[in-house]
C-alpha cells in the first residue's frame, strides 16, 4: 500500500497506531504507510518525559523533596493518601518561589540551578534539568503554593488552569499532587497496592534523611504519622564552635544520631567509622561489621556529594573490601558518603539521576576500597578494653572491681580458685589414688593440685612440669609438631610479656581446650571462646600477604605449562583483553595467547590450580580484567591462592595445645588485622559476658 491509496478522509497525522504498519498485521510484504515528521504537542512531550521521570508515587516524592532541599529547607513534611496515588503533599520552610516566577517554574526545562555548560558540568544541587515539575503536572492535578520571606503573602498556582491567586502561608513552599496518572490510565494499572507504594515513598524519604542530619523529616499517611526524624545538626551559624575540627566532630555525632534514628541503634552498635582521604576523594560514613551482614542488599547506601546513587564502581569497591571477611553470599551493610569535586563526576547520565559517571573511576574505586578495608582491619579485641574501662565489672559489696584486662573478680564466699602453676611430677598410681580422693572414696579432701593431676588418670599417665601438657599412653590423635603449624615460618610459642595494667590482654588468658577444637579464655568481661583453626588460619593468611607485599611487587605466581594447550572460542572483547593484559595474566600464572582471530589458547595455569578447568579459569579472569582494574584482579587472585595455602598450613582440629601455645595464639589474634573472621568469613571468637553467663544459670533471680 502507498500513500496515494490511503483513504482521502484519513489524515496520516490522525491515523491510529496500527495504521503505521498495516503489512505487519496482515502478513503482506507491502511497504508500511509513511507519516510526515512533525513537532509533538507540548503536553505529549511532557507525558513522554513523565514516563522516564515518574515511575510511581515514590518518584514524585523524590523529585519534590529534592527541590525542597535545594531551596534550603530545614523541615520537610510529606503527606500521602492511598500510598501517594490520590494525594502527595510536600511542605517545606525553604526560600520559596516569587509570584512572578511561579508560572515559569512549571514550564519544561525552566530552572534556577544552571545557566550554562559550566554549571551543568559542576552541578552541586539535587535537581538541575527543570523537567520534573512539568512532567508531574502532565500526569496529575498539581498546584503550587509558595511565599518567599520578603513577600507579603503567598500565591497559589493551579497547574492545569494556570490560575494564580493570593493565599495564606508561612515562608516556604507546598507542592500538592492529586490523582497521579489520571490522564494515563494504563500507567495507573501497573501500580501496586497502597501499602507497597507507601513503603517505596518512605524509602525515598529515608534515603534523603540519611544524608541530611540538619533537616527534619515527617511522613504522614491517611492522617497518621508514619515516620519522623528530627534534625540532629544545628545550622553552623547557630553553633558556637572554635574551628573546623570541632564542627566536623559535631557533624559526626549528628550523623551517628541520624543513622541510629533511621536504621536503628543496632546499626550503630554493629558498625565502625570510615574516614579516608585519597587525592581528590574523601570517603566518610560507617561500615557494618561482618557479623551484621544480611541475606539481602537492602541496607547499602552510597552517596556522592549528598546524592543517593547506585553505581557499579562503588558497589564493587565496597564488596571487594568485605571479600575475605564475609561468609558465603552474605551482603554487607554500610552507609558511605563520597565527596569530590563536582567537575570530576557527571550526574547527567540517567533520567532519575540515580546513576553517575566518574572522570577517574579507578581513583574513586581505590578510595572506597581502602577506606572500608582500613576500617575493617582493626581487631575488635581492642574494643573489649574500652568496654571494660567504660563499664565497670559487676562487684558485690566490699568486693574490688576488676581492672581492664583482668579476670572477673569472684565473690568472697566463692570456692577456692584453681591454681594454674605446674603440679609436681606424679606417677600413674599416685594419680589413681588422687582420683579416688577426688570422688570421696579415700576419706580425704581433694586439693586443686590433686584435681589437676587426676584429670587424666584413666590410663597410665605422666605429667611433667609444663602446665596443662599431658602425655597419654594411648592418645586419640597424634599431635602435630608445633613448628609445622605455622605456615608463615614464625614460632608458635614466642616469649610473651606478662599481663599487666600497661600490657593488658583483651582476649584474656587461656584456661582450657575443648575436644582439640575450641580454646576457652577468661578476660575482664567473662568467657572467650576461640575456634583455634579459624583464628590461626587468619593469622597465617595475613602473614603470607605481608610477606608477599614486602617482596617484589612484580613477582609472578608460579605457573605450570599444559602438555596440550586448551583452546576455546573467544569473543572479540576477550581476544583484545588477552592481548592488552598479557603481563597481568603472566603475574597470575596464566598464559593466554591468540590461536586464531576468534580462538584463544591457554598454555599455562597457576601451579596451585593445575587440577582445575583452564578454560573456565581463563574466561573468568578475562571477564574480571575487562570490567575492573588490573591491579585489583591480580590482588584478588593472589589472595585466593594465599587463602588456600593458609587453610592447609593452619593448625588442625584435634591437636592438643599447651597453655603457652593457646596464649600465644590469643596474643597473635589481638595484633593481627581482620582476626575476627577467618579468610572464609567464619567468626574466630565469641565473647560471653558475665551477665550472659549468670542468665544461663539463673543467678540473681
Amino acid at each position: 500500500m502507498t500513500a496515494d491509496t490511503a483513504p482521502a478522509s484519513l489524515d496520516p497525522a490522525d491515523a491510529p497506531n496500527d495504521a503505521l504498519t498495516p503489512a505487519a498485521h496482515s502478513g503482506s510484504s507491502a511497504a508500511p504507510t509513511r507519516r510526515p515528521i512533525q513537532d509533538l504537542p507540548d503536553e505529549l512531550v511532557s507525558q513522554i518525559a513523565a514516563g522516564e521521570v515518574v515511575e510511581r508515587p515514590a518518584s514524585v516524592v523524590r523529585e519534590l523533596v529534592d527541590n525542597a532541599l535545594d531551596a534550603g529547607a530545614t523541615s520537610i513534611t510529606v503527606r500521602l493518601l492511598a500510598g501517594g496515588v490520590r494525594l502527595i503533599t510536600v511542605e517545606d520552610d525553604g526560600c520559596g518561589i516569587p509570584r512572578e516566577e511561579l508560572p515559569i517554574a512549571l514550564r519544561r526545562h525552566a530552572t534556577s540551578k544552571i545557566r550554562n555548560l559550566h554549571d551543568l558540568e559542576s552541578v552541586a544541587t539535587m535537581g538541575f534539568r527543570g523537567e520534573a515539575l512539568a512532567a508531574i503536572a502532565s500526569v496529575s492535578e498539581m498546584s503550587v503554593l509558595s511565599r518567599p520571606a520578603q513577600q507579603e503573602s503567598a500565591y497559589l498556582l493551579d497547574a492545569r488552569s494556570g490560575e494564580l491567586r493570593p493565599a495564606a502561608r508561612n515562608p516556604g513552599t507546598t507542592m500538592e499532587v492529586k490523582e497521579l496518572f489520571f490522564s494515563t490510565p494504563a500507567r495507573r494499572k501497573f501500580l501496586k497496592t497502597d501499602a507497597t507504594e507507601l513503603a517505596h515513598c518512605v524509602e525515598a524519604v529515608r534515603r534523603h534523611a540519611l544524608t541530611r542530619p540538619g533537616v527534619g523529616f515527617a511522613i504522614w499517611h491517611e492522617g497518621k504519622l508514619v515516620e519522623q526524624w528530627r534534625a540532629t545538626l544545628p545550622p553552623r551559624s547557630d553553633a558556637d564552635l572554635p574551628d573546623d575540627a570541632a564542627w566536623q566532630q559535631l557533624e559526626q555525632r549528628a550523623m551517628d544520631k541520624r543513622l541510629a534514628d533511621v536504621l536503628g541503634p543496632d546499626f550503630l552498635e554493629q558498625s565502625i567509622v570510615v574516614n579516608y582521604q585519597a587525592g581528590h576523594v574523601q570517603v566518610r560514613g560507617r561500615a557494618g561489621l561482618p557479623d551484621a551482614a544480611r541475606s539481602r542488599a537492602d541496607q547499602q547506601f552510597c552517596y556522592v556529594n549528598g546524592r543517593f546513587v547506585r553505581d557499579k564502581v562503588l558497589t564493587h569497591a565496597a564488596r571487594a573490601a568485605y571479600e575475605d571477611v564475609l561468609h558465603g553470599h552474605r551482603q554487607p551493610v554500610y552507609a558511605l558518603y563520597i565527596s569530590l569535586d563536582p567537575m570530576r563526576v557527571d550526574v547527567n547520565v540517567h533520567p532519575t539521576k540515580i546513576e553517575v559517571r566518574f572522570r577517574d573511576s579507578r581513583e574513586v574505586h581505590q578510595a572506597v576500597l581502602h577506606g572500608v578495608e582500613n576500617a575493617l582491619a582493626a581487631p575488635r579485641a581492642q574494643q573489649l578494653l574500652d568496654a571494660a574501662a567504660a563499664v565497670p565489672t559487676p562487684a558485690t559489696a566490699g568486693q574490688p572491681t576488676a581492672l581492664p584486662g583482668q579476670a572477673y573478680a569472684p565473690a568472697p564466699q566463692a570456692q577456692t580458685a584453681m591454681r594454674f602453676e605446674a603440679p609436681p611430677r606424679v606417677n600413674g598410681l599416685q594419680a589413681l589414688q588422687q582420683t579416688a580422693a577426688l570422688w570421696g572414696q579415700g576419706g580425704g579432701a581433694a586439693t586443686p593440685d590433686a584435681t589437676l593431676a587426676g584429670m587424666s588418670s584413666n590410663t597410665a599417665t605422666s605429667i611433667d612440669a609444663t602446665p596443662w601438657q599431658v602425655q597419654e599412653a594411648s592418645p586419640r590423635w597424634s599431635p602435630q609438631p608445633a613448628a609445622g603449624a605455622m605456615a608463615a615460618g614464625a614460632p608458635l610459642v614466642p616469649t610473651l610479656p606478662p599481663e599487666s595494667a600497661d600490657n593488658p590482654w583483651p582476649l584474656g588468658r587461656a584456661v582450657a581446650q575443648i575436644h582439640g577444637v575450641y580454646i576457652l579464655a577468661e578476660n575482664a568481661q567473662g568467657l572467650v571462646i576461640v575456634d583455634m583453626h579459624a583464628a590461626h588460619e587468619r593469622i597465617v593468611y595475613e602473614r603470607l600477604k605481608s610477606q608477599l607485599d614486602d617482596g617484589d611487587a612484580s613477582s609472578a605466581i608460579a605457573s605450570q605449562p599444559l602438555l596440550i594447550p586448551a583452546t576455546f572460542s573467544a569473543t572479540p572483547e576477550e581476544v583484545a583483553t588477552a592481548e592488552d593484559h598479557s603481563e597481568t595474566l603472566a603475574q597470575l600464572g596464566l598464559e593466554v595467547v591468540p590461536f586464531s582471530p576468534k580462538t584463544l589458547a591457554v598454555r599455562a595455569t597457576p601451579t596451585t590450580l593445575a587440577q582445575g578447568n583452564p578454560v573456565e579459569l581463563a574466561r573468568s579472569v578475562l571477564a574480571e580484567l575487562a570490567q575492573h582494574d588490573a591491579s585489583t584482579v591480580v590482588q584478588r587472585a593472589r589472595n585466593e591462592i594465599l587463602g588456600t595455602m593458609a587453610c592447609h598450613g593452619a593448625v588442625r582440629a584435634n591437636r592438643q595445645l599447651t597453655i603457652d601455645e593457646m596464649n600465644a595464639l590469643l596474643r597473635d589474634m589481638e595484633h593481627t588485622e581482620r582476626s575476627d573472621q577467618c579468610n572464609h568469613g567464619r567468626p574466630t571468637w565469641r565473647q560471653l559476658s558475665m551477665k550472659e553467663l549468670d542468665a544461663l544459670f539463673l543467678r540473681g533471680r
